[in-house]
């Protein structure tokens, strides 16, 4: 029995030696302990004002796909063209289903394969919120900045579409989605253009005008007429993820970029339920709407499974020396202590969307009247695609879910697979790492998975290596304002997010 039990002893030591080692010699990315803030800021008071001028234009996309009010964006055509007329007179512009805008600047080398970067002219609406302020051009760029909010205001400070600058903030709908990263793509051209620097390769803008509402007529148009064009280009650069501040992200203890190389895919499908109607003082002992509910909980219950995909691993491995050491310890043994790992991520709504092809039960209708059994029950499940799992995957989940009822199943909004994921060993990949350097030194720069959807997976036609970034630092609250209201730009987030861009710009093939 003693000898038993010294074997079991010397069993677990060694394997604590094992776990140890492994740990302590796994590589995980070195946290840079620089503290500066990078790139000193200088404050434009023009390029604020252009921004500025472009918020209070209403540019809302809403109903059906490519189905809204136009004329806004026959104004933003016009505010383009008379903020940046260095830009048109310089570069090769083309409208892509009249409202596209499509801009190229020409390099020195045209063997080079161009480089492209996307925005979107678009925003969704401003809700019906109150508002503090109602005046009208506020303009105070020399304001004392206020402190980052910690919640999202049920209010809006200034209207949704003022385009107030007050604060050390530019306040309004699109400020960060999307108009911010639309007007430092062109202030950075128009920086080059005035300097008059000529890039090796070609450098293209491409805004599209329905990305808040799929994108099928502007984003997906214009991929197909670089297509047809044969361009197939070096880099691609979009909106996904941010800088997020330290304490935003759970387990992290620094400031992290977070780089989309991939984004999920999407799936809805309408599932309708047969049983007995009739009055209510009669029901049967299985009703529709009771079938409905044991189907919802089997697809709540029984998730696809989670998978920690080599995207979300090198993740880990770049933000692991900046977690706990038990994190770590998890991460580096994952050869025994994976199931651990997927147990503590799937608890948390945002890391289990990195691990699982997600489900949301989102809609439910049934009968109209409180005394009437419906015979029919119909609800809606919205499934985002872990890279890895196929639409075809998610129909047999579905199958085995609704097996044993009256069912019909329908398949509602767009439907689209998870991306294909970027490469990180290239040039493109490299100069983000490099600005992010530049304007946020002690930012750990990682790969990541985009959760939501974006214009860049309609590009994959013409380039394998697509990467979705915003070089803004935020904490939650204002990344919640996204879509949400009282939603600003930092003047100092809207410089840095100029020089970022026309770093890589000016860099990429100095690299």
């Amino acid at each position: 029995m003693k000898k038993l039990i010294f074997i079991i002893v010397g069993i677990l030591l060694l394997l604590i030696i094992i776990i140890l080692i492994k740990t302590f010699t796994y590589p995980f990315k070195k946290v840079n302990a620089n503290t500066s803030s990078g790139w000193k800021m200088i404050k434009d008071d023009s390029a604020i004002q252009r921004l500025s001028g472009g918020l209070k234009i209403p540019s809302v996309s809403s109903g059906e796909l490519g189905e809204f009010n136009y004329s806004p964006f026959d104004t933003i055509k016009e505010y383009l063209k008379a903020s940046y007329p260095l830009i048109y007179q310089n570069t090769e512009f083309v409208e892509v289903n009249t409202y596209g805008l499509v801009f190229r600047l020409k390099g020195s080398n045209p063997s080079l394969n161009p480089i492209l970067f996307l925005s979107h002219t678009d925003v969704v609406p401003p809700g019906d919120a109150e508002v503090k302020d109602k005046s009208e051009n506020i303009f105070r760029p020399d304001d004392k900045p206020l402190p980052t909010v910690s919640e999202v205001s049920e209010e809006w400070d200034f209207g949704p579409f003022s385009g107030a600058v007050a604060n050390g903030r530019i306040y309004g709908r699109g400020s960060i989605d999307m108009k911010g990263m639309l007007f430092s793509l062109l202030e950075s051209m128009n920086n080059l253009i005035k300097t008059k620097h000529t890039p090796q390769r070609d450098i293209y803008l491409a805004f599209g005008f329905d990305e808040e509402v799929g994108g099928q007529q502007g984003a997906v148009k214009i991929a197909e007429y670089f297509k047809n064009k044969d361009i197939e280009f070096d880099a691609i650069y979009d909106e996904g993820g941010l800088i997020l501040e330290k304490g935003s992200v759970n387990g992290i203890n620094s400031d992290v970029a977070v780089i989309g190389c991939a984004e999920k895919g999407f799936l809805s499908v309408k599932i309708k339920v047969k049983g007995l109607g009739g009055h209510s003082s009669m029901p049967p002992t299985k009703s529709a709407i009771g079938k409905a509910a044991i189907i919802m909980q089997r697809l709540e219950k029984d998730q696809m499974k989670p998978v920690i995909t080599p995207l979300i691993n090198q993740f880990f491995t770049n933000v692991g020396g900046s977690m706990s050491f038990v994190n770590r310890m998890a991460i580096a043994n994952q050869w025994l202590l994976k199931p651990v790992l997927l147990s503590q991520l799937t608890k948390n709504n945002s890391t289990n969307a990195l691990v699982r092809t997600t489900t949301a039960l989102t809609m439910m209708k049934g009968s109209d009247a409180p005394n009437v059994l419906s015979p029919e029950v119909e609800f809606v499940v919205n499934f985002r695609l872990l890279p890895g799992n196929t639409v075809k995957d998610v129909k047999q989940h579905i199958a085995e879910a609704t097996k044993g009822f009256d069912v019909e199943i329908e398949e509602i909004d767009t439907v689209k697979e998870a991306s294909a994921v970027s490469p990180t060993n290239t040039k493109g990949f490299r100069l983000i790492e490099s600005a992010i350097k530049e304007i946020h030194p002690s930012a750990i720069a990682t790969p990541y998975l985009t959760v939501g959807a974006t214009d860049a997976y309609k590009y994959q036609i013409v380039s394998k290596n697509i990467y979705r970034f915003m070089p803004i630092k935020i904490n939650n609250a204002e990344k919640q304002s996204i879509h949400s209201t009282n939603e600003y730009l930092s003047i100092e987030n809207y410089m840095k997010m100029i020089h970022y861009f026309e770093y890589i710009m000016r860099n990429y093939d100095k690299q």
